[in-house]
């Protein structure tokens, strides 16, 4: 190798070890103050770490045990009665002319029954209320469409189907 090579080699390596020292100094510079600041935590984020963390169940054991129990099953049933819809009201025409029905069972809809003596009348001569509460209520696949489980909304509860198909029945006859 000729000097000027070697020159060039010792100056390119000094270039090299002082960009590493550089980038390390830069680094250690930005993790002290990373140190420094403080990230307020979010509410959803906590929220979203307790969720994740939370037992998955309980026990319940002796009177105090009962008592949290019963606590605990009527905090259950209280959350899901909020979620129903017409706030658990069983009026069958407000539900009828509010909710899934109408859209339908008004025009005989994809094979629904309209709501006339033809239509729901005579399908409640023939099969009964009882049927078609069932029907209503589970959902039903026929030849001519689908019923889904109750009208597609999920959260109506059983008296509330029963309420609609008992109103739909009398507004048919």
């Amino acid at each position: 190798m000729r000097t000027h090579d070697l020159a060039f080699l010792k100056r390119f390596s000094m270039v090299i070890a002082f960009l590493v020292l550089l980038a390390l100094g830069l680094i250690l510079f930005a993790r002290h103050l990373n140190g420094k600041v403080e990230y307020p935590e979010s509410a959803v984020a906590k929220q979203s770490l307790q969720d994740r963390i939370a037992p998955v169940g309980a026990v319940y054991a002796g009177a105090t045990g009962a008592a949290a129990q019963a606590a605990a099953a009527a905090a259950a049933s209280a959350a899901q009665t909020a979620n129903v819809p017409f706030d658990g009201r069983t009026d069958g025409a407000e539900i009828f002319n509010n909710g899934p029905c109408t859209g339908c069972h008004t025009a005989g809809v994809g094979g629904a029954p309209k709501l006339d003596a033809a239509g729901i009348g005579a399908r409640a001569a023939e099969q009964g209320v009882e049927m078609l509460i069932k029907k209503a209520t589970e959902g039903f696949t026929g030849t001519a469409g689908v019923m889904p489980a109750k009208g597609g909304n999920p959260a109506l509860t059983d008296d509330q189907m029963k309420a609609v198909v008992e109103w739909m029945v009398a507004q048919s006859k």
